[in-house]
Protein backbone atom coordinates (compact mmCIF):
# COMPACT_ATOMS: atom_id res chain seq x y z
CA UNK A 1 0.00 0.00 0.00
CA UNK A 2 0.65 3.51 -0.87
CA UNK A 3 1.86 5.90 2.05
CA UNK A 4 -1.05 8.51 1.77
CA UNK A 5 -3.19 5.16 1.93
CA UNK A 6 -1.45 3.67 5.27
CA UNK A 7 -1.76 7.56 6.71
CA UNK A 8 -5.19 7.83 5.41
CA UNK A 9 -6.23 4.29 7.70
CA UNK A 10 -3.98 5.16 10.89
CA UNK A 11 -5.54 8.80 11.19
CA UNK A 12 -9.53 7.30 10.48
CA UNK A 13 -8.58 5.10 13.45
CA UNK A 14 -7.44 7.47 15.18
CA UNK A 15 -10.36 9.75 15.04
CA UNK A 16 -12.87 7.09 15.86
CA UNK A 17 -10.89 6.40 18.93
CA UNK A 18 -10.71 9.99 19.73
CA UNK A 19 -14.67 9.63 19.43
CA UNK A 20 -15.20 6.76 22.03
CA UNK A 21 -12.69 7.95 24.36
CA UNK A 22 -15.33 10.75 26.07
CA UNK A 23 -17.69 8.04 26.60
CA UNK A 24 -15.33 5.41 28.74
CA UNK A 25 -13.82 5.51 31.84
CA UNK A 26 -10.34 7.43 30.97
CA UNK A 27 -12.40 10.50 30.48
CA UNK A 28 -11.72 11.30 33.80
CA UNK A 29 -8.12 11.19 33.15
CA UNK A 30 -7.83 13.05 30.18
CA UNK A 31 -5.10 15.29 31.41
CA UNK A 32 -2.80 12.42 32.60
CA UNK A 33 -3.42 10.59 28.99
CA UNK A 34 -2.42 13.73 26.93
CA UNK A 35 0.31 14.10 29.24
CA UNK A 36 1.49 10.52 28.30
CA UNK A 37 1.21 11.11 24.58
CA UNK A 38 3.17 14.10 24.62
CA UNK A 39 6.17 12.24 26.46
CA UNK A 40 5.36 9.20 24.14
CA UNK A 41 5.91 11.53 21.24
CA UNK A 42 8.82 13.58 22.83
CA UNK A 43 10.69 10.05 23.03
CA UNK A 44 9.62 9.07 19.76
CA UNK A 45 11.09 12.15 17.51
CA UNK A 46 14.13 12.44 20.13
CA UNK A 47 15.42 8.76 20.06
CA UNK A 48 13.48 6.50 18.01
CA UNK A 49 12.71 8.51 14.77
CA UNK A 50 14.45 11.04 14.58
CA UNK A 51 13.67 13.06 11.50
CA UNK A 52 12.31 10.35 9.57
CA UNK A 53 8.47 10.20 8.18
CA UNK A 54 7.63 8.08 11.25
CA UNK A 55 8.46 10.55 12.88
CA UNK A 56 5.76 12.98 11.48
CA UNK A 57 3.08 10.18 11.56
CA UNK A 58 3.83 9.95 15.32
CA UNK A 59 3.35 13.65 15.63
CA UNK A 60 0.20 13.47 13.13
CA UNK A 61 -1.13 10.95 15.22
CA UNK A 62 -1.16 12.15 18.17
CA UNK A 63 -2.03 15.89 18.07
CA UNK A 64 -4.66 15.03 16.22
CA UNK A 65 -5.80 12.44 18.97
CA UNK A 66 -5.31 14.80 21.49
CA UNK A 67 -6.81 18.07 19.38
CA UNK A 68 -10.14 15.27 19.25
CA UNK A 69 -10.14 14.21 22.95
CA UNK A 70 -10.15 17.73 23.96
CA UNK A 71 -12.96 18.99 21.73
CA UNK A 72 -15.18 15.91 22.12
CA UNK A 73 -14.51 16.31 26.34
CA UNK A 74 -15.38 20.01 26.53
CA UNK A 75 -18.87 19.77 24.23
CA UNK A 76 -18.34 18.42 20.97
CA UNK A 77 -19.74 21.35 17.76
CA UNK A 78 -20.16 23.84 20.52
CA UNK A 79 -16.88 23.08 22.35
CA UNK A 80 -14.87 26.82 22.86
CA UNK A 81 -11.41 24.29 21.42
CA UNK A 82 -13.55 23.40 18.40
CA UNK A 83 -11.33 26.14 15.68
CA UNK A 84 -8.33 23.76 16.95
CA UNK A 85 -9.76 21.90 14.39
CA UNK A 86 -8.65 24.37 11.42
CA UNK A 87 -5.06 24.31 12.71
CA UNK A 88 -4.78 20.38 12.75
CA UNK A 89 -5.87 20.42 9.04
CA UNK A 90 -3.19 22.82 8.19
CA UNK A 91 -0.74 20.41 9.82
CA UNK A 92 -1.34 17.45 8.43
CA UNK A 93 -1.60 18.60 5.22
CA UNK A 94 1.76 19.77 5.65
CA UNK A 95 3.29 16.95 8.07
CA UNK A 96 2.22 14.25 5.74
CA UNK A 97 0.28 14.51 2.51
CA UNK A 98 -2.03 17.10 1.25
CA UNK A 99 -4.65 14.42 0.58
CA UNK A 100 -4.55 13.55 3.82
CA UNK A 101 -6.69 16.76 5.07
CA UNK A 102 -9.50 15.88 2.54
CA UNK A 103 -9.46 11.73 4.19
CA UNK A 104 -9.29 13.67 7.98
CA UNK A 105 -12.51 16.12 7.01
CA UNK A 106 -14.50 13.44 5.52
CA UNK A 107 -13.89 11.22 8.64
CA UNK A 108 -14.50 14.09 10.77
CA UNK A 109 -17.81 15.39 9.39
CA UNK A 110 -19.39 11.68 9.22
CA UNK A 111 -18.19 11.33 13.09
CA UNK A 112 -19.59 14.36 14.42
CA UNK A 113 -22.67 14.28 11.97
CA UNK A 114 -23.49 10.66 13.68
CA UNK A 115 -22.60 12.07 17.20
CA UNK A 116 -24.92 15.07 16.87
CA UNK A 117 -27.85 15.05 19.62
CA UNK A 118 -31.33 14.82 17.98
CA UNK A 119 -33.11 17.82 16.52
CA UNK A 120 -30.14 19.66 16.40
CA UNK A 121 -31.11 23.14 13.80
CA UNK A 122 -28.70 24.42 10.49
CA UNK A 123 -27.42 26.69 13.00
CA UNK A 124 -25.47 23.82 15.05
CA UNK A 125 -23.92 22.17 11.90
CA UNK A 126 -22.31 25.07 10.53
CA UNK A 127 -18.83 24.53 12.44
CA UNK A 128 -18.89 20.96 10.65
CA UNK A 129 -19.74 22.34 7.19
CA UNK A 130 -17.22 24.97 7.69
CA UNK A 131 -14.22 22.15 7.96
CA UNK A 132 -15.50 21.02 4.45
CA UNK A 133 -15.10 24.66 2.92
CA UNK A 134 -11.36 24.60 5.04
CA UNK A 135 -10.14 21.72 3.14
CA UNK A 136 -9.11 22.86 -0.44
CA UNK A 137 -7.09 25.17 1.42
CA UNK A 138 -5.42 23.30 3.34
CA UNK A 139 -4.65 21.20 0.57
CA UNK A 140 -3.32 23.79 -1.77
CA UNK A 141 -1.26 25.14 1.24
CA UNK A 142 0.45 21.39 1.48
CA UNK A 143 0.60 20.75 -1.92
CA UNK A 144 2.68 24.24 -3.01
CA UNK A 145 4.59 22.90 0.33
CA UNK A 146 5.53 19.72 -1.34
CA UNK A 147 6.58 21.45 -4.51
CA UNK A 148 8.58 23.81 -2.62
CA UNK A 149 10.40 20.52 -0.73
CA UNK A 150 11.03 18.89 -4.36
CA UNK A 151 12.17 22.08 -5.12
CA UNK A 152 14.78 22.64 -2.57
CA UNK A 153 15.95 19.05 -3.09
CA UNK A 154 16.79 19.33 -6.90
CA UNK A 155 18.63 22.51 -6.72
CA UNK A 156 20.34 20.75 -3.62
CA UNK A 157 21.30 17.77 -5.62
CA UNK A 158 22.30 19.86 -8.67
CA UNK A 159 24.64 22.04 -6.40
CA UNK A 160 26.32 18.26 -4.83
CA UNK A 161 27.02 17.42 -8.82
CA UNK A 162 28.46 21.25 -9.45
CA UNK A 163 30.95 20.62 -6.74
CA UNK A 164 32.11 17.11 -7.98
CA UNK A 165 32.31 18.59 -11.13
CA UNK A 166 34.37 21.15 -10.57
CA UNK A 167 36.28 18.99 -8.05
CA UNK A 168 37.68 16.47 -10.60
CA UNK A 169 38.05 19.46 -13.50
CA UNK A 170 40.31 21.89 -11.46
CA UNK A 171 41.76 18.72 -9.70
CA UNK A 172 43.06 17.81 -13.45
CA UNK A 173 43.93 21.07 -14.60
CA UNK A 174 46.44 21.56 -11.24
CA UNK A 175 47.67 18.10 -11.94
CA UNK A 176 48.40 19.48 -16.04
CA UNK A 177 50.67 22.59 -14.01
CA UNK A 178 52.11 20.35 -11.76
CA UNK A 179 53.20 17.79 -14.48
CA UNK A 180 54.69 20.83 -17.05
CA UNK A 181 56.06 22.66 -14.21
CA UNK A 182 58.19 19.36 -13.59
CA UNK A 183 58.90 18.36 -17.17
CA UNK A 184 59.28 22.72 -17.92
CA UNK A 185 61.94 22.52 -20.58
CA UNK A 186 60.71 25.79 -22.68
CA UNK A 187 57.38 27.61 -24.00
CA UNK A 188 55.78 24.41 -24.63
CA UNK A 189 55.07 23.46 -21.25
CA UNK A 190 54.57 27.60 -20.27
CA UNK A 191 52.10 27.39 -22.80
CA UNK A 192 50.21 24.70 -20.91
CA UNK A 193 50.37 26.16 -17.58
CA UNK A 194 48.74 29.08 -19.05
CA UNK A 195 45.66 27.35 -20.63
CA UNK A 196 45.12 25.39 -17.75
CA UNK A 197 45.26 28.58 -15.62
CA UNK A 198 43.03 30.34 -17.36
CA UNK A 199 40.56 26.76 -17.85
CA UNK A 200 40.65 27.13 -14.14
CA UNK A 201 39.97 30.62 -13.91
CA UNK A 202 37.04 30.25 -15.96
CA UNK A 203 35.61 27.12 -14.50
CA UNK A 204 35.55 29.60 -11.17
CA UNK A 205 33.60 32.40 -12.66
CA UNK A 206 31.10 30.18 -14.31
CA UNK A 207 30.19 28.61 -10.89
CA UNK A 208 30.47 32.24 -9.08
CA UNK A 209 27.47 33.26 -12.03
CA UNK A 210 25.53 30.01 -10.77
CA UNK A 211 25.64 31.10 -6.99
Amino acid sequence: MTNEIIHSILLIATIAVAFVFPKTNLASYDLEVGALLFIILFVGKRFLLPRSSQARLLESIIFTFIVLMVINTTGGIESSFFFLLYFLLFSLSLLLEPIISLTATITLVIFFLANLPANQGFKQIIPIISLAFLTPFAMFMGQEYTENKKSVKKFQKSKEEMFLFLSLMLKNHIKNIKEAVENFIGDHQLHEIKASAQKMEKLIEDFENTR
